[in-house]
């Protein structure tokens, strides 16, 4: 391959945010996270570190932002692969389902998450990832 085709494609690869999230339903309502910076709910989750399978960056994150929750079976429903509107940087986000979740609702992450709860999906501010999945999973 040419150096500079070469060049762009590592690049290219290389400059995708990739990221696991999770989904977690219980008494008809979804565990869900506020970000402090914009004050937007999102799923639990976030960016996958150097080597790290999806599974893995989705129970390092969870550690981190929730860690006395307790979760059971854990599934893989989809990747969502998008482009940030605002930051053209192009994302790659693993959606992964639990069958269970309990435990108390403690914050890890501070300086990221200000608030969590079990809320309804509708009628509150989501980020554009979040939107997605819950369009695709809890459709009106």
């Amino acid at each position: 391959m040419h150096p500079i085709i070469n060049r762009f494609w590592l690049n290219w690869l290389t400059d995708m945010t990739k990221a696991s999230k999770l989904v977690a339903a219980k008494k008809g309502r979804i565990l869900l996270v506020r970000r402090r910076r914009d004050k937007l709910w999102m799923f639990p989750g976030g960016r996958k570190r150097g080597g790290e399978s999806d599974r893995k960056c989705l129970q390092r994150e969870i550690r981190e932002e929730l860690p006395k929750l307790k979760l059971g079976a854990v599934t893989l429903w989809k990747e969502v692969k998008g482009k940030n509107r605002k930051t053209g940087r192009r994302m790659s986000d693993s959606i992964f389902v639990a069958k269970k979740a309990s435990g108390r609702l403690k914050i890890g992450d501070k300086k990221e998450i200000d608030k969590v709860a079990w809320r309804k999906l509708r009628g509150i501010r989501l980020t554009a990832t979040s939107r997605y999945i819950r369009n695709k999973l809890f459709p009106k």
